[in-house]
Formats: C-alpha cells, structure tokens, sequence
C-alpha cells in the first residue's frame, strides 16, 4: 500500500495493511515503528553558517580586485592606501553578508506548522503524548479546533470537517466522511475519508487512523517541492553583477597596457605599480552596493507606506520588471461576498434586484426553504455563535432567505436531521435528510448537470413536469446563460426517498437554480487597465468552470481574444511547446489544480517574461518561490506562503501590486541612474590614467585620492539619485525587456560621452598646473575631476534640463548633495593634515577659478544637450 492511495481502501482493510486495530497499538509496537520510520516531524536543511555565508561574500571577481589592489599597496610601501582599501573591502563584504543572513526561510515557517502534542489511542486507551512520536498504525483523536498532526485514514466521525485551504487551496472547509472510498485517482481535495498534516479541524470529531509521518506526509511532499526549487537571483542582481564584472576586466585591460607601455618607457617599477593600482581602484565602483541597496531600501519604506512589505531588497526592482501578474480570482480579484442575485424557477428567471420580486412567484419560497434544509446543519444560527466560518453559499442563502419569507431559526426549529452528506467535487452535490411524520426526505444543493442526472421531474408553472430530453436541454440552456453571466450556479431538489443514504437519491424533484454573484473587489478593474496601459498582463487563476471564468475575465478585462481563456485540464495533455504558446496568450485559465499553478509559472519564465505570483495557501509555496516575485496575502495567508514569497501584501488588495509596481519601476530608474552617474565618474577616472599613459605623462590621480571620489566625493550625489521622486509617465511606460542590459545602448553612448568631457577638463587642467606649477598638477586634476563629477549629477537626475527651479528644487537631496559635497572637497585640500594624507597642496585664486570652469563644463554641455533634445 503507497503512501498515496489509502482513499482507496475501506476500513477494515486499511487497519489491517496496518496491523493496527481500533485500539489502538502497543507501546513495544510502537516503539519498534518509532525506531524503523523516525520521528514525525519534518526534514530540517542544515543552514549555511554564518562563516559559510561570509566567504560566499568573498568570491566576487570585485572583491579579488580589490584585495590584489591591496596586496600591491602592501608591497609598494603604500600602507595608508592598503588600509584605505581594505576597509572598503570590508564594507563590500558586510553589505552580502547582512543580506543573506535576511535569506528567506520557507522551510522554517513549514517546521510551525508541525504539531507539538496528539490525544492518540493505544492498548484501548487515551493518552498525550508528543507529537513527533506518532507512527503510521497509530489511532489519534481529533476535536474541534485542533491540528492535524499526520496524514491518515479517518475510521470514524462525527460531523467532522477541516479547514484545508492552506494546504490544497479549497477556500470551504472539506466535510469528512468516514464511510467512504475513493479512486486511486482522486484529487486531495476530493478524498474526504482522509485528513492531513498542517490542516485543522473546524468542526465534529473523529478518529484517525495515522497512515504517514513526518516526511512521507502531503505536508512533507510540499516541502521537499519548496526545498527543490532554486534560488535564482533577480534580473537587477543578474544585471549588476554583469556590469561589474565588465568594469573590472576592462579596467584590468587597461591597467596591463598603460603598465607594459610605462615599463616600455623606462619608468621605475614602482611608478608601474602605483599606475596599476591606481586604474585597479578608479575601475570599482566602490558605492555601487550601498547606494543600490539604500535605493532599493527606499522603495521598501515607500512600498511599506502603500502596505507592501518587501522581504527581499532586490524584489522591490523585480517587480518593476515584471510582465506578467498571475493571480487568484476568490477573495483577490473578487471580493468573496456572495449573494443570490438570480434564481431560475418553474421555467422563469427571477432576477432579485427588482423591488418586488419576493412576490413574483411562490415557488420562490419552495426553492429558498428546500435549500437552506439542504444546508449542513450545523451551518443553521445558533445563538450567540454567529454565521462565523460558513460556507460563503450556504452563508448567501440564508442571508436570502428571510427575503422571501424563510426564516432559518424557524426551519431549524423542525429540523429532526438524520444523516448530513458533505460537498465533494467528486460527487458534486451536498444532501441532508430529513425525516417527517410520513417519510424520509433528502434535500440536495449541487452541481445542475449532477441533479438533473438524479431528477425525473422538475417543478413548474402548473405542478410538474417530467424531466425529458426536452426539459433537461432547457435546464442545462438556463445553467449556461446564468454562468455566461459570471456567475456561481448551485441547483436545488429534493425528494422523498427510501433510505438516508447517498445511493438512495434518484427521481428526485429539480427545484431551481441559485445563481450566485462574487462581485468585483472595489477598484480592481480599474487596477487592470492600469496594469495594461503598464504593458503588464494580468492572467486569472481560478477553479470555476470555463464559462464562469470566461464571464468575470471578460467584465475584468482579462480576455483580448477568444483563446485567451485557457481550461486547466488542457495544460496536461498539450505539449510542452503548445501549452506555452497558449499560456503566453491566456488571460484566464479555469480550473486549476494547486499543482498546475507551478507549471504554469515555469511555463511563463521559459517564455522569457518576468512573472509575480500572487498565492496564501501552502500549496502556493512552491509556484511563490519560483516566481520572480512572489506575492503572499498578509491577511489570509499562511505563514509558508509569506516565508516563500519576496513581498506581502498588507491589506490583501490588488490595488496594492500596481502600487508596488510603481515604487518598482521609481526604483529602477533611479538605480540605472546612478549607475549611469558612477560609470561615466569611474570611466573618466580610466581614461584619464590611459591617456596621461598612452601620453607618457606622469601619474595625473594617485590611488587614495581616487578612493576618495570614489567613497566620498561619488557617494552623496549617488544617494541623492536614489531619492529622485518618479517620472509622471511611469506608469504608461511599457515593462523592459527582461534580456535588456541596465545600461543600454544609448545610455552606454552617453556614459561615453560624459566620461570622456569629465577626462578632457581633467587633463586640461592637469597640462595647464604641468605647464605653469607641477607641484600642484596632481591637485588640479584631483580637483577638477571631482568637481566635474560633482557638477554632473544634473545630468543623470533627468532626461530632461534641470536648469529651471521647479526641476531643479524638486529633488531637495540633490542640492543638498551639492552644497555637503563641494565643502568635503575644500577640506580635502584646505585642511592641512588630510591634504597631507592625499598628497595635495593648496590652490590659489587663479587656480580655482580654472578647476571650476573646467568642471562646471561638462554639466553645461549636458544642460544644453537636454535642452536642444527637449526642443
């Protein structure tokens, strides 16, 4: 017997393929099972350690260049530069350290669903013991409100039933019933004889028969799933990683040409090295992680004011990046408040918004009664206890009821219930049976294609009518128009029968059908167009039947095409090619599995879009995790979904992802800008050695003074770029491609361009102190390069000039940046012992006024440039 098919075997049997009896085990029995199968509790990954995770920090090629930058210093006598480079190397380490320590950890938040203590039978009598003790052959006891703490076989029950949303995505609490069997093939959600770890009792009694433990558990399969998914980085991570890595070869290319051309020339070896060192430390970006990380942790602090939490800094940009929003239609699209907005009777469709339609017709009421008996009967008020945990339709129906004239409290008052058959999807209706004076009666709620099968006659404007191929083609005509319209169908009949049994339910009576509405949560379509107008495809994910799927897609927006709705059951039997080619179209696909949904998300990814997945249930741990961003409800969702997922939303409102989109795209955009700024700052620091090389001139920029651009001058104007507020068109801007580089073509010209004004100031001024005052070359062009870098943040703050005040005042860091950045460097050479430090000698008049116009000269050619453009 697999662990899999215990659904399939009666009682008797499964205690025997046990050797286990109603009883209970023995302990030596037990025991002996114990030290066989383990302990019932969940496989544990060891985790990296924290001296593991610091020297994955220490494998980038940036930090081996930084050491090697260090090393040389070491070996040249430059001390001070050694230290000045190490500490930088230190800040780089501790940035990747600190953030993988923030990993996520989807498999400690499945350990707390594990259950500490079981009530459990053995040797005929009842005992707690600790959970992880159990064994399959054990017989527990479940009550209302306690945790499941294994798989098993339920051998007995009372109106038991469980909540199992968070496991198998059913939003209703599955019914259980102990007497029935299953095939092999039934879904889990289906397999109403069985209960399941990490799920918990809502209601009834019972007693289980412990089938699996521990890993072999649905609990444990997911988790092995969850644990099989890679981690794959972001396309920012991807993306800076390139950038970096293509910096570092080209300066590395440089260094090794301006070095042999040097040593060409005669230069002394220390001279060759100082160059080396200085274009091996002008080539890192040294501000690149902080800024980049403080930018992404900006927008979580915006994204948290819009109730967006971000667990994961690089998610913030992927989600501006994204393409593809795949979400679930109950509760997220849909507000999950259903009410009775029609009821097909007799022949006639009532619509319940008129004003008088509770007087329309008095079938109405047999409809309405017949359907609230056929709710479960614990499901009828109680005083005091409220409609709290109800099925959302047997809820709407006896919300309905007292419209036309049906009180519940009244019917439950007749109420001598005897036997109550739970909703499952395989027998597709939900019957309670009732005994009168005279006889039996059942009453049905269900599937109509299911009760009309079970019908013989249908209740109609003169009586009855028998229920012909003629009437059931009528019936099934009304289910579809009331579906066509987006809405949930449930048929009523009922009948008297022979005995309260579920094979006793034939030649029925068809009273009506119920048509439900789960309207649209507020400002959801609203947030789909502006999602589209994005360029962003939202694609529905649902359990409804095609036509119900098909209706709210089209009031949503969802569907551009015929073939944008997709039925879940196709996916398994198209082929891998064609299944992409449709779910690259799909705007909803109806009935999907819990499984399907990380197919799905696989399927997107290979068809190269970027894609968030919103889920809340366990089963939803594994497509979360996959995804590129994965979206967990914070209200409903379960801790493992939240654990899986890079971002939870606060409030579960779908309005909330656009909003997150946004603050994504900001983020985006203000990261490519401060790359663009610091390439073109690191870039103009390269040439201006390679040409001072090239050129057999001295050494223009020593290394610690290139360390200090880098780290000090580089670094505010760097973090004023991450404060830059959002473009107004953000929003109406199509996703970039996910292949694009974050520097494209035309971004890498003008990274180009700007470099290449910033090195010909600084070699100007360089030649002009060689010319007139060598002694204060090397703090000219100190000076000028700086300042040139610092004049440029204009330019990469906008597209657009920012030469007008409304622009120019709009980023209020940025100023700052400016003011804060020109003082550090009149310190740096005004203050004797820094100069000291950096080797710069103070400037006179005339050489100031020669540094600021050759500085200010690439942020004027950039003004004008933008200006020219705009007109």
């Amino acid at each position: 017997m697999t662990d899999a098919c215990w659904h399939t075997e009666l009682i008797d049997g499964a205690l025997r393929h046990l050797n286990s009896s109603k009883d209970g085990l023995s302990e030596t029995d037990a025991a002996t099972r114990l030290a066989a199968v383990g302990p019932n509790r969940l496989a544990r990954t060891k985790p990296a350690s924290a001296v593991r995770i610091l020297i994955n920090q220490l494998t980038s090629i940036v930090i081996w260049l930084l050491g090697a930058a260090a090393v040389v210093s070491l070996a040249s006598g430059n001390h001070l530069e050694a230290v000045a480079i190490l500490v930088v190397l230190v800040l780089n380490a501790g940035i990747g350290f600190v953030t993988e320590l923030r990993a996520r950890r989807a498999m400690e938040a499945l350990f707390r669903l594990e259950v500490p203590r079981a009530t459990v039978i053995r040797e005929g009598g009842t005992r707690v013991i600790d959970a992880s003790l159990l064994v399959p052959g054990d017989v527990i006891e479940l009550g209302t409100g306690q945790a499941v703490p294994a798989d098993g076989r339920l051998i007995a029950d009372v109106e038991l039933s469980t909540d199992e949303a968070a496991l198998t995505g059913e939003s209703l609490p599955s019914s259980k019933d102990s007497a029935q069997t299953f095939p092999a093939e039934t879904a889990l959600a289906d397999r109403t004889n069985m209960v399941y770890a990490g799920t918990s009792v809502v209601a009834g009694t019972g007693h289980v028969l412990v089938t699996a433990t521990g890993v072999r558990t649905e609990l444990g399969r997911i988790g092995a799933l969850v644990a099989g998914v890679r981690d794959e980085g972001t396309p920012l991570e991807r993306r800076l990683a390139r950038l970096g890595r293509d910096l570092v070869w080209l300066a590395l290319g440089v260094a090794a040409v301006v070095s042999a051309l040097e040593a060409f020339h005669g230069a002394p070896l220390d001279q060759v090295l100082e160059t080396g060192l200085a274009l091996a430390v002008a080539a890192v970006p040294e501000a690149l992680p902080a800024v980049a990380t403080i930018a992404l942790a900006i927008g979580l602090r915006r994204m948290a004011r819009r109730h967006a939490l971000v667990r994961r800094l690089p998610s913030v940009e992927a989600l501006g990046s994204t393409t593809i929003i795949c979400t679930d239609k109950t509760r997220t699209l849909t507000s999950g408040d259903m009410t009775i907005v029609r009821v097909w009777v007799a022949g006639a469709e009532i619509d319940t918004g008129q004003p008088d339609f509770a007087s329309s017709d008095n079938r109405l009421r047999t409809v309405i009664e017949s359907a609230v008996f056929a709710c479960r009967a614990q499901a009828l008020p109680i005083e005091g206890s409220g409609q709290a945990g109800l099925d959302p339709m047997d809820a709407a129906i006896l919300g309905f009821a007292p419209q036309v004239g049906v009180v519940p409290d009244q019917l439950a008052a007749r109420r001598r219930t005897l036997r109550v058959v739970p909703f499952s999807s395989t027998r597709k209706l939900a019957a309670v049976f009732e005994q009168t004076d005279e006889a039996t009666v059942a009453y049905v709620k269900g599937a109509p294609g299911r009760l009309i099968d079970l019908s013989d006659r249908m209740l109609a404007a003169d009586g009855t009518r028998p229920l012909d191929d003629a009437v059931r083609a009528e019936l099934l005509k009304a289910n579809s128009a009331l579906a066509s319209e987006g809405l949930r169908v449930l048929a009523v009949a009922s009948g008297t029968v022979r005995a309260p049994d579920e094979s006793a339910l034939e030649r029925l009576m068809f009273l009506g059908l119920l048509g439900f509405m789960d309207p649209p949560a507020p400002g959801v379509k609203a947030t789909i167009a502006r999602l589209r107008a994005a360029g962003l495809r939202t694609v529905m994910i649902t359990g409804d039947q095609l036509l119900t799927a098909a209706a709210v897609g089209r009031e949503l927006g969802l569907l551009s095409s015929a073939d944008a709705i997709l039925d879940g059951r196709e996916l398994t039997e198209l082929d891998e090619n064609t299944r992409r080619e449709r779910l690259a179209r799909a705007g909803a696909i109806s009935r999907v599995t819990p499984e399907q949904k990380l197919t799905i998300v696989s399927d997107l990814q290979a068809h190269g879009d970027i894609v968030a997945m919103l889920g809340d249930g366990v089963n939803d741990a594994p497509a979360l995790k996959k995804a590129d961003v994965g979206v967990a409800m914070g209200v409903r969702g379960t801790d493992v979904a939240k654990e899986a997922a890079s971002i939870v939303l606060l409030d579960d409102r779908f309005e909330t992802i656009a909003a997150a989109v946004e603050e994504g795209r900001v983020v985006f955009d203000n990261i490519r800008k401060v790359v663009f700024y610091l390439f073109s700052c690191n870039l103009a620091e390269i040439l201006v050695l390679l040409v001072a090389g090239l050129s057999n001139l001295p050494v223009p920029l020593l290394p610690l003074q290139i360390l200090w651009i880098n780290l000090v001058t580089d670094t505010l104007p760097a973090l004023a770029l991450a404060m830059e507020p959002g473009d107004q068109d953000i929003m109406r801007r199509p996703p970039r491609d996910p292949q694009d580089a974050i520097l494209s073509r035309a971004l890498v010209r003008q990274v180009v361009l700007y470099a290449a004004l910033i090195t010909a100031s600084t070699l100007g001024a360089f030649l002009w102190a060689l010319a007139v005052n060598p002694a204060q070359a090397t703090t000219m062009s100190f000076m000028t390069l700086a300042l040139a870098q610092v004049f440029h943040l204009g330019n990469a703050r906008s597209d657009s000039a920012v030469l007008k005040p409304r622009l120019a005042f709009r980023n209020l860091y940025a100023v700052g940046a400016l003011g804060v950045t020109f003082a550090l460097q009149l310190v740096a050479v005004e203050v004797a012992g820094l100069a000291s430090v950096l080797r710069l000698t103070p400037l006179g008049l005339r050489e100031w006024v020669i540094v600021l116009l050759l500085a200010a000269a690439t942020a004027l050619v950039g003004q004008a440039i933008r200006l020219a453009s705009r007109r």
